[in-house]
């Protein structure tokens, strides 16, 4: 029996001589093994529907808990504007080994919507390093390791909140900074809208180079901390990153 599931095609891998397997990220039942066979043939229907970022509704023989089999895809969304650039398209890997990482830890449903909404403004042209933060930030709570973004993370006041430390978890005033950097009071301001942004309302992004390099760099630094989250993808965007 033929099934159809929403979904995003998080990674693929050659099998045999003329297939796939790909692991997709579902609407319904999280992430699934397919297989697409034959899909490396020139002449395959599913070769054009069998690559990463690929969103649309997935029709499958499906079979929970094994390898389901791929009839065919009804293409929502194949992000054309993001495969077109080479600093979008590494943003969005990213995004995807991330967002498998992540769901192995918790599989809530809102994961895929979060990850729906950042590929679209990506593709969309919104600035790619503001969306993955933000996507970043949100995802924390996911993994359990949210930092203090509503009070000093050292003493819990709210007043003359100077910088982000990362060892202690947060904002940190000025009573409480020992060796944190002072950082541009638009960056404190900012990451606590990252938090609380509903990603698919953003229309424009208006953010300087410093508040954008304050907060990913701490971002970066707060996943190694915390998270045990190590990606290929990310070594790659950071070396991307000096380079542009």
């Amino acid at each position: 029996m033929i099934e159809k599931f929403e979904g995003i095609i998080l990674n693929e891998r050659d099998y045999s001589e003329s297939s796939k397997i790909l692991n997709v990220l579902t609407k319904e039942h999280g992430v699934i093994g397919v297989i697409a066979k034959g899909c490396r043939s020139m002449k395959s229907e599913l070769r054009s529907v069998s690559e990463k970022l690929i969103y649309g509704n997935f029709n499958l023989y499906y079979k929970e808990g094994k390898l389901s089999t791929l009839i065919s895809v009804d293409i929502i969304n194949s992000f054309k504007q993001i495969r077109k650039d080479i600093t979008k398209i590494s943003y969005a890997t990213f995004l995807l080994e991330l967002t498998e990482q992540v769901f192995k830890q918790n599989n809530n449903k809102d994961i895929y919507e979060l990850l729906i909404s950042s590929l679209t403004k990506i593709d969309e042209g919104l600035d790619p390093m503001v969306i993955t933060n933000i996507i970043e930030l949100k995802y924390l709570d996911y993994l359990g390791v949210s930092p203090i973004l509503d009070s000093c993370a050292d003493c819990g006041g709210t007043n003359s909140i100077i910088g982000l430390s990362v060892i202690k978890g947060g904002y940190i005033c000025n009573a409480c900074r020992t060796t944190e950097t002072i950082i541009n009071e638009k960056s404190i301001k900012m990451i606590r809208m990252f938090y609380y942004v509903n990603i698919a309302k953003i229309k424009t992004i208006d953010i300087s180079e410093q508040v954008k390099k304050e907060i990913n760099y701490f971002l970066d630094e707060y996943y190694d901390e915390y998270t045990g989250l190590y990606l290929k993808s990310k070594t790659f965007l950071n070396n991307l990153c000096q380079i542009c």
